[in-house]
């Protein structure tokens, strides 16, 4: 057998394991070869898994702020008030209400409801009203839409947090962001098209909730740091010489042409493609964290740099969470305006079984002020408009309370799918707007139900997609994010 033979023969996970090492170098082969200075395959060029697509219609979104706050936080706290509750403080409920009810924690048989020390205003012109602990964001309303009748299927976090971001709660499937950048590509030629923030102590999903699952891996959420570099094992190895790189160039590129003229793989193309954009990224993402160009206004309405207190606890994430989560606002800011689809903003955590109002309001006071002031810079800058920016987590909290074995006070709230809030800004939405209710003690929604589904097909019509006709094809079956299930919240749109 010839050598040439042998090397077409070779495992191409072996051959790209190998070549895994070489991103940049890869990516300025293919460069190098547009310029005519190296040969690459004819079809790298075209197949570029990130070039923006046409949607099924006319979007109103082009990006999308997606703030998922991992835990829950109380909508009955924030933004559900319920005077009712606060009444029957310390009552049991009636025995046909729990019967057939799963809680994490909670000793139903014992459990009592337990109202809310918070006080709710009016805000804006619409007269929305929030809680006192979100008073930036209460500044912001007149641009939101509120929606208080959510609901779900899953009671613990990993199955809900699975639900919320893929559409299932089964492992292995595709998250909203890797579906709209399947389906729509990205305008970004230098990063990523789902890029990934992360704050606080981590989610008990981690990974999962922004995995391509069956998709192409390059639709996967890429996670970046909000310090240092930007993605791990992004530089190029120290010690590799330009002499060096020519020559590892020269030879990667002779083995991709051997490999792909035996097989016309596509994937082989995909592959060049994705080390292009990887070492494209090399300049553009240090560029990115680097906020030294934006004004001192900026970074004081983000709350960098603002004084954090002592945490109440350790679920927020513990000390630097405020920095963090400030930053990570302003860095989704930085990365729609250069043409990023989809982007992540994640804190954990907001899972209050205990000591709920002082860690709520740690929690709020990290979250709000920067939020807010995210609405707020991209209206300024004509963003908002263009830009969906949406508050979820994946369920709500119960209007009992906690009363877990081995607690001395119930200071709680368990976990609860029936009825919870989220909210949604700009990219078409209807600000302003407040749907849905609740019954007097937030346990069950009254009207205008929004299942997690309807919400995902809401944010995907956003978009301009239909969402019982982006789909893709795994062992034998046509998958969609919405499932079998799924309708565009009207009243939701603007």
């Amino acid at each position: 057998m010839s050598v040439d033979q042998s090397l077409v023969n070779s495992s191409r996970r072996a051959f790209l394991g190998n070549a895994a090492n070489g991103v940049g170098l890869l990516a300025l082969a293919s460069m190098l070869g547009e310029q005519g200075l190296l040969a690459a395959p004819d079809d790298i060029e075209s197949a570029k898994p990130q070039a923006a697509r046409l949607a099924h219609f006319a979007p109103k979104a082009k990006a999308c702020i997606f703030i998922y706050l991992e835990g829950a936080p109380s909508q009955i706290d924030l933004f559900d008030q319920k005077p009712k509750l606060n009444e029957l403080n310390g009552k049991p409920l009636p025995e046909s209400m729990t019967q057939k009810v799963r809680f994490a924690f909670l000793q139903k048989e014992t459990a009592t409801l337990m109202g809310s020390p918070r006080t709710f205003a009016q805000h804006g012109q619409c007269g929305m009203e929030l809680s006192d602990f979100l008073p930036h964001l209460a500044t912001c309303v007149d641009d939101i839409c509120l929606v208080r009748s959510m609901h779900t299927e899953a009671f613990n976090h990993h199955p809900g947090q699975l639900l919320l971001n893929t559409g299932s709660q089964m492992f292995g499937r595709p998250s909203i962001g890797s579906w709209l950048t399947y389906g729509l590509g990205s305008e970004s030629q230098d990063l990523p098209g789902y890029v990934v923030l992360t704050a606080g102590r981590g989610t008990s999903g981690g990974t999962s909730n922004w995995s391509s699952g069956f998709l192409p891996t390059t639709y996967q959420g890429v996670l970046f740091r909000n310090q240092g570099e930007p993605i791990l094992n992004l530089d190029n190895p120290p010690g590799v010489t330009d002499g060096i790189q020519r020559q590892t160039i020269q030879g990667l590129s002779d083995l991709n042409r051997l490999r792909h003229a035996a097989l016309g793989d596509p994937d082989i193309a995909a592959r060049i493609a994705s080390y292009e954009l990887a070492f494209r990224m090399q300049s553009s993402a240090p560029e990115l964290i680097d906020l030294s160009g934006e004004s001192k206004a900026v970074h004081a309405a983000y709350g960098l740099g603002r004084e954090e207190p002592d945490a109440a606890g350790g679920r927020g994430g513990g000390k630097g969470s405020f920095e963090a989560f400030s930053r990570n606002c302003l860095l989704a800011r930085r990365l729609v305006e250069r043409g990023v689809r989809f982007v992540n903003i994640v804190h954990a955590s907001w899972d209050h079984h205990s000591n709920l109002t002082p860690e709520l309001a740690h929690n709020c006071q990290m979250a709000d002020q920067p939020i807010a002031a995210l609405l707020k810079d991209l209206k300024v800058r004509g963003l908002l408009d263009s830009t969906l920016v949406v508050w979820a987590s994946e369920f709500g909290r119960t209007p009992l309370g906690e009363n877990r074995p081995g607690f001395a006070s119930v200071t709680g709230r368990d976990h609860h799918p029936f009825a919870f809030s989220i909210w949604c800004a700009g990219g078409g939405i209807a600000g302003g707007r407040t749907i849905g209710t609740t019954d007097d003690l937030g346990w069950n929604v009254e009207q205008d139900p929004v299942h997690i589904h309807d919400l995902q097909a809401t944010l995907l019509h956003l978009f301009g997609i239909n969402h019982l006709n982006l789909t893709y094809r795994f062992q034998g079956r046509d998958f969609r994010l919405t499932d079998v299930e799924g309708n565009v919240v009207e009243k939701m749109l603007g």
